[in-house]
Formats: C-alpha cells, sequence, structure tokens
C-alpha cells in the first residue's frame, strides 16, 4: 500500500502518518508546502517527503509524478489563513485540490480520500441528524464552507466524466487532539489570547448562542477512518463525528464557565469587529457556519467502514483544552508549539502581523 498524503504535516496529517505506521505493508510520501527539516521525530520520519505548494500551477508535474504508483491519494491540504485574503484561499483551497484531483486522475491512482467537512453542507436542523444525502450547498456567509462547497461541485463534475479513480469525501466534525493546540490556535485564536491563563484559571463567562451546537471528532479516529475506507476501497461520501453532540452549555461545564446565552447576531458583529482590526484571525463567517452547520449521522461510516471512535467527543475536546493551557504542539512546522507572549510581540513589533500566513 503506497499513500501519497497531501498536507501530511497539520492536524488530521500527523494523525495518519501515526495511524499508516501501523500497517506493515504502508509505504507513505508527504507532501507538505513545508516539510519538516533538521532533526524529524516520530511520526514525521516514517515517510518520504515531498515539497510542494498544491496552489502552484508549477507543481503539476511533481504532484503527478508524486502520485504514481500510488495505491491512494489522500487529500488533506487546506489554508485557513489569510482570512482577510481570500483569493489566495481560493488558490490553496479550490484550485490546489483541482490540481490533486487532476493529478491523480492522470497519474491513474485507484482511489482519492478528500476531506471535506460539515461545513460543506448546507444548513440544517440541529435536532435531526442529516446522512451523506444532505446537500452540500453550504453556508453563505462562511468562506470556509463556499470552498468546501465549491470543492464538492469540483469533484461531481470529476466523476461525471466516467474516470476508473473513485472518491471517497470524508464528512469530519471539528477535529481535535492534544497535539493540534498550538496550530488551532494560531488560526482561531491569534497571538493575543491569554490561554496560558487556562492553567490556573476558569473564564467567569461563556457567551454564546445556545443554538451553537456542535459534533467533534478526535483526530486519530478520522485517521482511522481514512484507512479503513483505503483498505476496503470505499467510495462515496461519510459522516464521521463521535458522541454526544455538544451544546455550549457542555463547552462552558469543560471549561468551568458560566454559560451566558447570547444571540448569534451580536456575537457576528463582535467577531467582524475584532477580525476587520486584526485583533483576531477569525472571520465573523465561522459564527455563521456555526449556528447553520448541521448535526450529522455516522450510521454509515459505523455500518460500511466499520468505524467506531476510540475517543468520545468530551473527551477529544477536553484534549484540545489541555493543548490549549499548556501551549502543546507536535514537531512539523505547521504545528510547532506556541510562541512565548515576547516572541509574539517581537515579531509583531518587525511586521509579523496576524493573519497574515498560509497553513497547509
Amino acid at each position: 500500500m503506497r499513500v501519497l498524503v497531501t498536507g501530511a504535516s497539520g492536524n488530521i496529517g500527523t494523525a495518519l502518518l501515526r495511524r499508516l505506521a501501523a500497517e506493515p505493508d504502508a509505504t507513505v510520501v508527504g507532501l507538505a508546502r513545508r516539510v519538516p527539516k533538521g532533526r524529524v521525530d516520530f511520526p514525521y520520519d516514517t515517510c518520504e517527503w515531498v515539497a510542494c505548494d498544491v496552489a502552484d500551477p508549477d507543481c503539476r508535474d511533481a504532484l503527478v509524478e508524486a502520485c504514481q504508483d500510488a495505491t491512494a491519494v489522500v487529500h488533506l491540504a487546506w489554508a485557513l489563513q489569510p482570512s482577510h485574503n481570500e483569493p489566495r484561499l481560493i488558490q490553496t483551497n479550490v484550485e490546489g485540490s483541482q490540481h490533486v484531483f487532476d493529478a491523480a486522475v492522470q497519474a491513474g491512482v485507484p482511489q482519492v480520500v478528500y476531506l471535506s467537512s460539515v461545513g460543506a453542507y448546507s444548513p440544517g436542523r440541529k435536532d435531526t441528524p442529516v446522512n451523506e444525502s444532505w446537500p452540500t450547498d453550504g453556508v453563505a456567509a462562511s468562506s470556509y464552507s463556499r470552498h468546501k462547497s465549491t470543492v464538492e461541485r469540483l469533484l461531481d463534475k470529476i466523476e461525471s466524466e466516467g474516470h476508473d479513480t473513485r472518491f471517497v469525501r470524508l464528512h469530519p466534525g471539528l477535529v481535535f487532539q492534544r497535539a493540534a493546540a498550538s496550530e488551532i490556535a494560531r488560526y482561531f485564536l491569534g497571538p493575543f489570547a491569554p490561554l496560558s491563563l487556562l492553567r490556573v484559571a476558569h473564564p467567569p463567562l461563556l457567551p454564546l448562542d445556545e443554538r451553537m451546537v456542535f459534533q467533534c471528532v478526535h483526530a486519530d479516529d478520522v485517521a482511522e477512518a481514512i484507512v479503513r475506507a483505503i483498505r476496503q476501497r470505499a467510495s462515496g461520501a461519510f459522516n464521521i463525528a463521535a458522541d454526544p453532540v455538544l451544546t455550549p452549555r457542555d463547552l462552558a461545564e469543560l471549561l468551568g464557565a458560566r454559560f451566558l446565552p447570547v444571540r448569534g447576531g451580536l456575537l457576528h458583529q463582535a467577531a467582524g469587529l475584532v477580525w476587520r482590526l486584526r485583533l483576531q484571525p477569525t472571520e465573523p463567517g465561522w459564527i455563521d457556519l456555526a449556528l447553520a452547520a448541521p448535526v450529522m449521522s455516522t450510521e454509515r461510516a459505523r455500518r460500511e467502514l466499520g468505524w467506531t471512535p476510540r475517543h468520545d467527543a468530551r473527551e477529544a475536546l477536553r484534549e484540545l483544552l489541555d493543548g490549549l493551557a499548556h501551549g502543546t504542539g507536535a514537531g512539523s512546522a505547521v504545528m510547532r508549539p506556541r510562541e512565548s507572549v515576547p516572541t509574539r510581540v517581537t515579531g509583531l513589533l518587525r511586521g509579523r502581523l496576524p493573519g497574515t500566513t498560509v497553513f497547509t
């Protein structure tokens, strides 16, 4: 089994490298814009690395070459920043995905596993789980959701052309693990969030809309679903999430905070203001996505892949919160531990504004 993994140095990529290391017949090629360098520790020492930016049209030949003789291509590369530069995000997320899919088809790869998201789905109810037939037209206010939906349409077109390559679309909920805490903090919270205070104190209040019900899953369980999809030569869409479905009150309880109900419109306005001031990197469309994303049924993955998560949703979220409090990261550039406050301030004074880096 030869597997090419794009975005192999990120959150899910790291978990997948760990999982594939347990497969005795697996050869793994990790493709990333920023490959691990110098002393490389587990799991980044388990694969051959190829430096390639999927958004760069000049890398198309390199992509085709990397796809040669692959049993499967797992496409994980995705940019969340710079959130103020949507054309740049489109280059990586939409055009980059097209480059990967085209290269896999050209190289005759039997299977492509694409990591989509619950964010690709159209708005839905929170009290009635939806299956994989739910429309993937996204939530218009969220650039992340729009890009995920656009890639779903790209796959529809490719599949309609009758190629031999099988495509799997995984739709996970929020994906957490302790080792990804620094990466997630940089993507969503920025350099000024005083996360280290979580070690010694609880936030007094958690202001959220009661409709912000969500699902999450541990990165290791997503990796397990990917390997099962490859082993079983699956195709089609699979929802991936752990029980239980979590509410804002559950999150407040885990944080030791008092839940304060706040309407989503007010949260959107507040998030938009601090985002426009570049005080934090999360665009306000994430509020709209959290309000609109449906709750997913995972029956198909459990039935057809034999997939059962080893971590429940609360455990995955606890891992993330603990990692945030301690600035935990892993050994790749994407997941490196958080910088200290003095280092971050020095970087800002030198012109490194938050939200100006693309991560794949």
